[in-house]
């Protein structure tokens, strides 16, 4: 049996991977992708159109519960979280689902919980952002005291112990969003590939602290009997992902209880 792993070994995998969900997650909450409010803004585009109707339009723009938009700046932190885990949850736990297909045989590979992992981390990183909470070493001690239930000391999570090597956290956390960079380049906006692509380099990322990942939330017994049959396990795993998930947003909800600094400092 190998020797546990220890709470650096643990930040030295999430902070990169903390950066590197940054990116994905800050960019559909702050930079308007869908481009809601700024057709909202332009009026002009709707030059010739009945005013009543006109109104309508950009009434039913702006009031699109999506980020960016007038009617997400009014909504609570609970409705926002609970978007994330229902709109984008739906994504990431059908892309986590696919290794499914095998059924057992995938179970005995690290890759689903590798990509759940990933999911959740994603999830949690978007719900750290509505709580105003952007310090990487803190949201490190979000993402592992929900999933891997260890309450990390904020000192070593900020990366301030002699074993954390900058250069090397600078550079996986640039290979983690390789994808991201080049569509945003090529398209100007983050797309699905990209994404899908991302979660998985961020899910192989996480394999250097394999056994922790087997600490995760995960869903009922249902979903995994299910999850164990070849074709239908998809089905089972993408079930119990999005069970997960709404257990992952439960967690967290107790953890910004328990720390109302976001955690940024140790509550002994």
């Amino acid at each position: 049996m190998g020797e546990a792993i220890s709470d650096r070994q643990v930040v030295t995998v999430l902070r990169p991977f903390v950066r590197a969900c940054g990116p994905m997650v800050d960019a559909l909450r702050v930079a308007d992708p869908f481009g809601l409010q700024a057709r909202g803004r332009r009026e002009d585009a709707l030059e010739g159109v009945e005013p009543k109707l006109k109104d309508k339009l950009l009434d039913g723009i702006t009031s699109v519960k999506v980020p960016g938009t007038a009617a997400w700046a009014e909504m609570s932190n609970y409705q926002r979280t609970h978007w994330w885990v229902n709109r984008v949850g739906r994504v990431t736990a059908l892309i986590t689902a696919i290794p499914g297909l095998g059924g057992a045989l995938a179970d005995r590979l690290p890759v689903q919980d590798a990509l759940g992992s990933a999911s959740q981390g994603i999830l949690l990183c978007a719900i750290a952002g509505e709580y105003g909470v952007t310090d990487v070493g803190a949201r490190v001690r979000l993402i592992a005291w929900v999933l891997f239930e260890r309450d990390i000391d904020p000192v070593i999570a900020a990366g301030k112990h002699a074993e954390h090597d900058k250069a090397a956290e600078d550079d996986e956390a640039a290979k983690l969003t390789e994808e991201l960079d080049d569509a945003k380049q090529k398209h100007g906006k983050v797309t699905f590939k990209a994404a899908a692509g991302t979660l998985w380099r961020l899910g192989r990322g996480l394999l250097g602290i394999v056994e922790e990942l087997e600490k995760r939330p995960r869903g009922r017994l249902i979903h995994r009997a299910l999850g164990k049959l070849p074709v239908v396990g998809m089905a089972g795993d993408y079930l119990g992902e999005r069970s997960g998930l709404k257990r992952v947003w439960k967690r967290a909800h107790a953890w910004f209880t328990e720390h109302p600094d976001g955690g940024l400092t140790s509550r002994t």
